[in-house]
């Protein structure tokens, strides 16, 4: 809708009236003026409204909602308001950035046969100084920008700490997946603002950029190495097999991507409790270490990392009272958000120091497989063909100690001796026998 405004405002009531005028078609670029150029004759129409009543009289006398109408005909509107300072605190006095707020009516007068054009409008304005909104953008994005940079950094390490196929099939691939989905959404957004926005598009594609290469480069790439690492038999079936399956684990993420949208967009009212769920991304590897059991599979820089870095954004944008949305503090929220994601991280630095299943009572755990295990002398009789023959361990190919006092001895379930620190350095690269090339359960 084009409008023509014009008014006048009084100063010593801090006080301004307005007339507003929506032009006929073919108008709309003429030159003509609709209303008088003199304030003066301005200031006589509205002399005695703005000294008999206040904005805030004539709101609770003529406020109500109304329905959003199209203005078809020539309307004349009426604009009045209140300007003062916003109550903020400033240093140094700096009268000349000061925010005003303004408050009012408008409303449209009455026309002979025809009623109002539309219902009376309330009116709550804050001035912005642009030159700060725009500084607190760009270092919104270099905030952004600086903490991609420190995931990817943090992502490497993980990838270092989980380089063999026995690392990298302990890491859970929602959890991976689930960070991924996060960062695809925020290279979303930030690209979106920044078309919206094109005087900061170059600041808002930056950041946009480096969230896309954390979760089109480094993410996928790390779902690509766990997919693979517990699927070890696809690997030498062809790349036919591996095309399949590639393209089920590409489909299955672009899929929870695209429906994560319209979820986000149909539930658009309950956006904190989806945060929440979006930010509980370290569950899934809580569930996975308990039930492989699994010894240590990630960093604890990478755990301590990722935890700090992913709470940057939602605490500046819920937490920060001068965050450059404007948007509504909401302490308690973050607060939650904050334990919230802490105790997952906490969980996981437990299960690294104390065990995959520390937190769980031996009365419900599983029968563990023992490697330190004693093998009668039968038994040995009938693997080695004599009971006093000696076994070798096929890792470094010198003698093991198979005696019934001996601590440097572990047994796999298909009965082949090895050292113990063999075996071990063996298991962090793959979970299978050295001999027989069978699976073996975790320690």
């Amino acid at each position: 809708m084009q409008l023509k405004m014009e008014g006048v405002y009084v100063w010593p009531f801090r006080q301004l009236r307005m007339v507003l005028s929506n032009p006929l078609d073919g108008e709309a670029n003429k030159p003509e003026e609709f209303f008088p150029l003199n304030p003066y004759h301005l200031l006589g129409i509205f002399s005695l409204q703005v000294l008999q009543e206040s904005p805030r009289e004539h709101l609770q006398r003529n406020g109500r909602s109304s329905p959003i109408l199209e203005m078809s005909r020539n309307c004349k509107i009426q604009m009045a308001a209140q300007v003062f300072h916003a109550l903020t605190d400033f240093r140094n006095g700096d009268q000349e950035h000061q925010p005003y707020e303004m408050k009012g009516l408008i409303e449209s007068p009455k026309i002979e046969n025809e009623g109002e054009c539309f219902s009376a409008l309330t009116l709550n304005a804050t001035s912005v100084n642009v030159d700060v909104y725009y500084n607190k953008a760009v270092n919104y994005t270099l905030m952004v920008t600086f903490i991609s940079f420190l995931q990817v950094l943090f992502l490497i390490r993980q990838m270092d700490h989980s380089s063999t196929q026995s690392g990298a099939a302990k890491v859970s691939l929602w959890m991976i997946g689930q960070q991924a989905i996060m960062d695809a959404y925020l290279c979303l957004l930030h690209l979106t603002a920044g078309i919206l926005v094109e005087s900061l598009f170059n600041a808002f594609a930056t950041a946009a950029f480096f969230k896309f290469v954390i979760f089109s480069i480094f993410e996928m790439r790390y779902l690509l190495a766990i997919w693979k690492a517990r699927r070890p038999a696809t690997s030498g079936e062809g790349w036919e097999a591996m095309r399949r399956e590639l393209s089920v684990l590409y489909s299955r993420f672009y899929g929870f991507l695209l429906g994560g949208i319209l979820l986000m967009y149909e539930l658009h009212n309950l956006l904190h409790y989806i945060l929440f769920l979006l930010y509980s991304f370290w569950i899934p590897q809580i569930v996975s270490n308990v039930k492989r059991d699994s010894r240590k599979p990630l960093h604890v820089h990478y755990i301590v990392g990722i935890t700090a870095t992913r709470l940057a954004i939602p605490l500046y944008i819920f937490g920060c009272p001068k965050n450059f949305l404007r948007l509504k503090t909401d302490i308690v929220w973050c607060t939650c958000l904050v334990a919230f994601l802490v105790l997952q991280a906490l969980v996981l630095l437990l299960q690294h120091y104390l065990g995959a299943r520390w937190f769980i009572p031996r009365q419900l755990l599983p029968e563990k497989y023992s490697y330190f295990r004693r093998v009668d002398r039968g038994t040995l009789q009938v693997i080695l063909g004599d009971s006093n023959a000696a076994a070798d361990c096929v890792i470094c190919m010198a003698t093991v100690d198979i005696g019934q006092r001996s601590t440097d001895c572990m047994v796999t379930p298909c009965d082949h001796f090895f050292h113990a620190g063999c075996l071990q350095r063996w298991m962090d690269i793959k979970m299978e026998c050295p001999t027989c090339r069978r699976p073996l359960p975790p320690m």
